[in-house]
């Protein structure tokens, strides 16, 4: 039996797992001006650009301001933090800013300890990062 990398059984035989190289989902929706973008699954590598496009989104213009909503992802790798820290350089070259909302305690961690924190802030709640 093969293990994946958080212990369980995976769903499918590892050649499908190659097959389907995205575990993220994303989902976009407007509040207040504000684009919240809710991810469920692993951010890492292999769907850093699919993160990249649900923040950013498919336009040549920048959202002004994002809130990441990180209640659903179980696992954030160094592709993924690259890719907020992008999403905050260009939103404040547009005078905009990026938040995060819910982020696990695993999650909050990887912030945490790569200083994004610092200068993405992050809040409990999607309203508390709407309103902010």
């Amino acid at each position: 039996m093969v293990l994946s990398h958080n212990g369980r059984a995976p769903d499918r035989e590892p050649h499908e797992q190659a097959d389907q190289p995205c575990h993220l989902s994303a989902a976009h929706r407007m509040i207040e001006g504000v684009r919240v973008v809710t991810l469920r699954g692993e951010i890492d590598r292999d769907v850093q650009d699919r993160l990249r496009q649900a923040l950013l989104g498919d336009g040549e213009s920048v959202p002004a301001r994002i809130v990441a909503d990180l209640r659903e992802v179980t696992f954030l790798d160094s592709s993924g933090v690259n890719v907020f820290i992008t999403a905050h350089l260009k939103t404040t070259r547009a005078q905009g800013r990026v938040r995060i909302a819910g982020a696990p305690h695993a999650v909050r961690r990887v912030l945490e300890m790569t200083g994004v924190d610092t200068f993405i802030t992050c809040h409990p709640t999607v309203e508390q990062a709407v309103t902010a």
